[in-house]
């Protein structure tokens, strides 16, 4: 089963599923000087790009709004049926060695690559290292065929630097606005090649 692509390809005729990774029990990874945890951050993270979209004219749907358990089971019935154009899901990373840092997006079938091409282009102009373009990648939310989607891990918990990044207010608006251009110019090129 794949989603058609509307018509006219722009933000105000989508609808995108943004997915704030872990929360409730599932705390996800801790920050390595604070001890912060990734599913606040992630929240907060994706509650800004919902309001870039939604600037933008985007209808956006949110798998979680708060602290809230959600399994992947739960997460992929919520998305079957609010049944998005595209999915993004916010995360943040972790590594042994905290020397590692940077920005990457996963993905599992190679025709989505592109919306994880383009989010991660626009993503290193914030002055992240970039950590990669992963494909393949076995997560849950990148399963699903219905709609193109996308991992992002945004920084590495784990490392000092990135970690002072993440906790900065404004480094969570400007990571919306990056994600939201990356959106634009992958949508750009898709009707470049829609006849």
């Amino acid at each position: 089963k794949l989603k058609r692509p509307p018509a006219n390809l722009s933000l105000k005729n989508v609808k995108v599923a943004v997915d704030a990774g872990h929360g409730g029990g599932n705390t996800g990874t801790r920050g390595i000087q604070t001890g912060i945890r990734e599913k606040n951050y992630t929240l907060m993270m994706a509650t800004e790009l919902q309001k870039t979209l939604q600037a933008e004219g985007a209808d956006v749907f949110m798998t979680r709004e708060s602290d809230i358990s959600l399994s992947m089971t739960e997460r992929i019935r919520m998305l079957e049926e609010a049944d998005p154009h595209f999915l993004v899901s916010i995360h943040l990373n972790a590594s042994v060695r905290d020397s590692v840092k940077g920005v990457s997006t996963y993905y599992r079938y190679i025709g989505f690559r592109p919306l994880s091409q383009y989010i991660l282009e626009n993503m290193v102009r914030l002055g992240l290292e970039e950590f990669g373009n992963i494909g393949s990648f076995n997560f849950a939310l990148n399963g699903p065929t219905d709609y193109p989607n996308c991992l992002v891990e945004v920084a590495f918990l784990s490392n000092k630097d990135d970690e002072q990044l993440i906790l900065d207010p404004e480094f969570h608006k400007a990571v919306a606005c990056q994600i939201t251009e990356g959106i634009k110019n992958w949508l750009k090129a898709c009707a470049m090649d829609t006849p």
